[in-house]
C-alpha cells in the first residue's frame, strides 16, 4: 500500500525564481543597503561644501571624500560577495 504522506524531514525547499531572488549573503545585503547611502551622503556633503562660504569648507570636502571612499569599498565588498555566491 502506498500513501501520499511525506514525513516533515523529507520536505525540500523550492528555490525561488529570478523574479523572487533575494540576496542570502548578509554581506551582499549590507552592501546593497550601505552603498547608495554612502553615495547620497557624499553627494549631499559635496553640494553643501560647494554652497558653503566659510573657512571650514575643507572639512565638508574631506567628509564628502571619505563618504565616497566608503561607497567604493562597499561596492567592492558587494561585488566580491556576489561573485562568491555565484560560484
Amino acid at each position: 500500500m502506498t500513501t501520499m504522506y511525506k514525513p516533515p524531514g523529507d520536505t525540500k525547499r523550492e528555490s525561488a525564481g529570478p523574479a523572487h531572488a533575494r540576496p542570502r549573503d548578509p554581506r551582499l545585503r549590507t552592501a546593497l543597503i550601505l552603498a547608495p547611502l554612502y553615495l547620497i551622503t557624499s553627494a549631499l556633503l559635496a553640494w553643501w561644501a560647494s554652497d558653503s562660504i566659510t573657512d571650514h569648507k575643507w572639512f565638508l570636502e574631506v567628509l564628502a571624500g571619505v563618504a565616497l571612499l566608503l561607497f567604493v569599498v562597499e561596492v567592492v565588498r558587494g561585488y566580491k560577495a556576489w561573485h562568491r555566491s555565484r560560484h
